[in-house]
């Protein structure tokens, strides 16, 4: 009983620092593992076992951590190092692209496809946020996106807002479809053992889908703003060509081939028993190696005061679960839906798009988890349903508030510095209804597809 109150509080207080942002996130995360490991495991449980179980480096050491030559197995609780070591790879390859300009490139060479049209403009940078959202993780595809809309709003003089935040939540949504596109869904998919190609066939399509309802909704709220910008004559002399972006030749060609070699990878990582830990190694090593004079600095880049917030986060959802509370979580939801499959799944995903705009949906995607397991096995359900539920609900649900998702925030600040103030207002009243568009239209494709 003590440990399950140790936990409890723990857990709430570590959510309310991240929410207040007093303190850096991983600091919060990181204090609040060592108390669960003190207090809940220590004082409460009186249990090496458990902090050994739930610091899980042993899972490292063992063969199916690189390669599995049968079924998809998930991870064991606790840290949840195959997560850990696939985003430090990806961080990694990303830095590389980057520093040779790969998204300035990919960005201009498509303005100059469209002609440098407005419209057109607008509706192919939003596709593009999507598709780079599916393999690049979302904060980067906006932090270049939103970088390269400004540059090109002063030049071709429109107002570049209404793309910033159409561009924010393509890039949300398009983290949706994959398993290596958001945070939640990597946890997702190696927690639950599912593949790459898992999840481009269900919450993939369900994206495809809310893509095309999205990319209407922002043309029609903001055709105004866009026609006012396409009227204005521009002299397109004065615009920088793309190849002018490309700060390495070289390294942007070996860069390229590495991102083709991790999609490749990727799409093949159930056929090929490469686990997405493997390939997190491989690309990190294949960029450091290829770029061996930048190497140092690349390392630098990568932002460890994420994986430092992974890795004290999945302590403390270790705690609930050694504990027992998460079990009594999903017993509350079983018995609120009745056991009614399509109740369940509408609590689900509503309960994990309105906390997602207001927590971050990584530490809510990694609690839930647990519970929809126990959900599946004590009521029969099928955990896929469950995974992409939870799946939708916690990408989409953080577009809809400026604080509800990493992309958000950098998208407003990086406008917020070239003096483009995005307001809360503003932001809720267009993006909300949006969100709860996409939710709906999740819901009840999950209901005609999956029951």
């Amino acid at each position: 009983m003590l440990a399950q109150v140790f936990a409890v509080i723990i857990f709430i207080a570590m959510f309310v620092f991240i929410v207040t942002e007093i303190v850096e996130r991983h600091v919060v995360s990181l204090i609040c593992a060592l108390l669960t490991i003190v207090l809940v495991f220590g004082v409460g449980m009186h249990s090496m076992a458990a902090v050994i179980e739930t610091i899980n480096l042993k899972s490292i050491f063992v063969r199916e951590f690189w390669y599995l030559s049968g079924e998809t197995s998930g991870s064991s609780a606790g840290i949840n190092w195959e997560t850990i070591l696939f985003i430090f790879g990806m961080m990694v390859m990303v830095e590389g692209m980057a520093r040779a300009g790969f998204f300035r490139w990919l960005c201009m060479r498509i303005a100059k496809l469209v002609n440098y049209q407005v419209i057109p403009l607008f509706i192919t940078f939003m596709v593009l946020a999507t598709v780079l959202a599916m393999f690049i993780d979302s904060i980067t595809v906006i932090l270049f996106l939103a970088a390269v809309t400004i540059e090109l709003s002063q030049l071709l003089k429109f107002n570049p807002v209404p793309m910033i935040l159409s561009e924010i939540f393509c890039a949300n949504l398009g983290g949706a479809a994959t398993m290596c596109g958001d945070p939640p869904n990597i946890i997702i998919g190696t927690s639950l053992g599912y593949s790459f190609m898992d999840f481009v066939t269900n919450t993939g399509v369900i994206a495809g889908v809310c893509l095309a309802a999205v990319l209407v909704y922002f043309y029609l709220i903001f055709r105004k703003e866009l026609r006012a910008g396409a009227s204005k004559s521009v002299d397109y002399s004065s615009l920088p060509s793309p190849e002018s972006t490309i700060t390495d030749k070289k390294g942007f060609s070996v860069s390229c081939a590495i991102f083709a070699v991790a999609i490749v990878l990727l799409v093949t990582h159930a056929q090929t028993g490469l686990t997405v830990s493997t390939i997190g190694c491989i690309v990190a090593i294949a960029t450091l190696v290829t770029s061996w004079k930048y190497a140092i600095l690349l390392l630098k880049k990568v932002d460890y005061k994420t994986l430092l917030f992974f890795i004290g986060l999945f302590v403390v959802i270790g705690g609930l679960e050694q504990t027992g509370i998460l079990e009594v979580m999903a017993a509350f939801i079983g018995k609120i839906s009745g056991g009614n499959v399509m109740v369940m799944i509408a609590i689900i995903i509503w309960l994990s798009a309105i906390a997602s705009a207001f927590v971050d949906n990584i530490p809510f995607a990694t609690t839930m988890i647990p519970i929809i397991k126990s959900l599946s096995a004590a009521y029969g359900v099928d955990l896929t349903i469950l995974a992409w539920t939870l799946a939708m609900g916690t990408d989409i649900g953080g577009s809809s508030t400026p604080i509800g998702a990493s992309a958000n925030v950098v998208g407003i600040a990086t406008a917020s510095r070239e003096g483009y103030v995005i307001k809360w207002g503003l932001y809720c009243r267009k993006m909300m209804p949006a969100t709860v568009m996409v939710v709906l239209i999740s819901m009840l494709m999950i209901y005609f597809r999956y029951l």
